[in-house]
């Protein structure tokens, strides 16, 4: 029987690597003003190019990819461990080769593109002297791409595409967009889109505006506006009309990074809350001897571990299986529950720090806003909830009780009954002979 909650020690040692370098040298350039994507900043590169190469000398450089695009190839258990120390700093997947969404864009080039496509994007995106985006959404579609309206039409030896994408993150930096475009209007829905790579120089192409989460001084979450863009037929990655299944495909694991680095945001929310509880004082002690302020803490310890558990389960049976279909339910589940105990232990973490905690002197209002975004990125909460339940109910698709079902106290004793009669009847007659 295997059963195990231990990491090996070999791993442990990196992990521990990671938590002081993250702590000590990754998390105070978030607090510097510079972007950790404008990768054309000079002083930005002065920081960053060090880092990243103490990263590569200990071989934690992008170790989601495999060893043939220069990473480990770790599977989703160990991804989840490491991404839960890089949550909370704001520098730290960029620093590890791990940033969103260029990690899931490089997965779909290596995965669909062709060698042109990975000589002329994947590698320099991979080495992070570029960085991507991923123009999916749209402002009348949201994120049902059955609903998206953004058209490309094959040109001759080119594709022209045409219509607008909302929120297409970090596409004021990007060097390129990977596009999801309808193709085949006709089509079944799921079956209507494919996917193309636009350069971002490529004419046509509009950054309307950058968009910022609220609360952000500088936006990056670019409106963006496709004119008559043409871009070359071998621009389009996989199969005509394969864009929904690719980019499942790039969720899947994704979602998982998302919850564990979620997990490491609230480890930082219950340690600060914790830190507070205990030093904070009052005329009759310190607020963490109030009973009020002990739920509080219990309530976060509780959820905080129960979600993690639930995300490593998840991710070990991402690797066992090595199939995100079979893992679907629990795959939306984690991203369901994702937004609430975010929320939760943020919350709470404002409130025990009173007047200072909705402060701008501290980060708890931004990880409030975070949770709300992680409600909606990848898809909103609603619909991997819908998922979780037609994924469960499949089992029962067969079951179809009588009004009065079986598992009703009634037949439950008249089946006890049946079963155990004999035993019942040389009681009774041993008892009577007596």
């Amino acid at each position: 029987m295997a059963w195990d909650f231990e990491t090996d020690p070999e791993f442990q040692e990196k992990l521990d690597w990671m938590e002081e370098f993250v702590s000590t040298k990754v998390e105070p350039l978030g607090l510097l003003g510079i972007h950790p994507y404008d990768v054309k900043n000079p002083r930005r590169n002065e920081l960053v190019r060090p880092l990243q190469q103490e990263v590569k000398d200990k071989g934690l450089w992008a170790c989601h990819l495999g060893p043939e695009l220069g990473g480990q190839g770790y599977g989703q258990v160990k991804l989840g461990l490491m991404n839960e120390i890089l949550g909370g700093a704001t520098f730290a997947p960029i620093v590890f080769g791990c940033q969103a969404p260029d990690t899931g864009n490089a997965e779909i080039i290596a995965h669909y593109g062709t060698p042109e496509q990975k000589e002329r994007y994947l590698e320099p995106l991979l080495d992070n002297q570029i960085v991507s985006a991923f123009s999916m959404t749209e402002p009348q579609g949201g994120s049902d791409p059955t609903n998206f309206v953004t058209r490309a039409e094959l040109d001759g030896n080119h594709w022209k595409i045409n219509g607008e994408k909302w929120f297409s993150t970090n596409g004021k930096w990007a060097d390129f967009l990977i596009v999801m475009a309808v193709t085949d209007p006709d089509a079944p829905r799921h079956q209507r889109m494919s996917m193309f790579i636009v350069p971002v120089d490529t004419p046509g192409v509009e950054i309307m505006r950058n968009v910022g989460v609220y609360g952000q001084s500088d936006g990056s979450e670019s409106y963006v506006r496709y004119t008559d863009v043409r871009v070359p037929a071998d621009h389009l990655l996989g199969e005509q009309g394969g864009a929904f299944a690719i980019s499942q495909t790039r969720l899947g694991g994704g979602r998982v990074h998302h919850a564990m680095r979620t997990v490491g945001n609230c480890r930082r929310l219950l340690d600060a809350m914790s830190r507070r509880a205990v030093s904070r004082k009052t005329r009759t002690g310190a607020i963490a001897d109030y009973q009020s302020v002990q739920m509080q803490v219990a309530d976060s310890y509780i959820e905080l571990e129960q979600f993690k558990l639930f995300v490593l389960k998840t991710a070990w049976m991402i690797d066992k299986y090595h199939d995100y279909r079979k893992v679907r339910k629990d795959i939306a589940a984690i991203k369901a529950l994702m937004p609430k105990v975010y929320h939760d232990i943020a919350h709470r973490c404002i409130h025990i720090h009173g007047s200072l905690g909705v402060s701008n002197e501290m980060p708890f209002v931004g990880s409030l806003i975070g949770s709300m975004v992680m409600g909606i990125a990848d898809g909103p909460t609603e619909v991997h909830k819908v998922t979780v339940a037609k994924q469960h109910l499949r089992a029962y698709s067969d079951v179809a009780d009588p009004m009065f079902p079986d598992y009703s106290l009634l037949e439950r004793r008249a089946r006890a009954k049946e079963m155990y009669a004999p035993v019942d009847e040389l009681a009774a007659a041993v008892e009577a002979a007596e």
